[in-house]
């Protein structure tokens, strides 16, 4: 989805703009990703994630109601 932005003071100050004055700007795309949880070992599974630039979205319990599931996102690319 594109969206579309007016700079405040109407003019166009970058090649990015448009005659008209708007800029067009991408909507990012996400990739996600979806790991198990040790609970023994959570702090140490999500840092690891955090570092490679994903971000914890939310944790859920898992399918068989006895562990936890963590979904987590990225910028496509990263």
């Amino acid at each position: 989805m594109e969206r579309w932005s007016r700079p405040e003071n109407g003019r166009s100050r970058t090649s990015g703009f448009t005659r008209s004055g708007y800029h067009r700007r991408m909507a990012t795309t996400w990739e996600y990703a979806t790991i198990p949880l040790l609970i023994h070992n959570t702090k140490a599974i999500l840092d690891q994630w955090g570092a490679d630039g994903w971000e914890l979205v939310q944790v859920v319990p898992g399918p068989d109601g006895t562990g936890l599931v963590a979904y987590l996102k990225r910028p496509s690319g990263a």
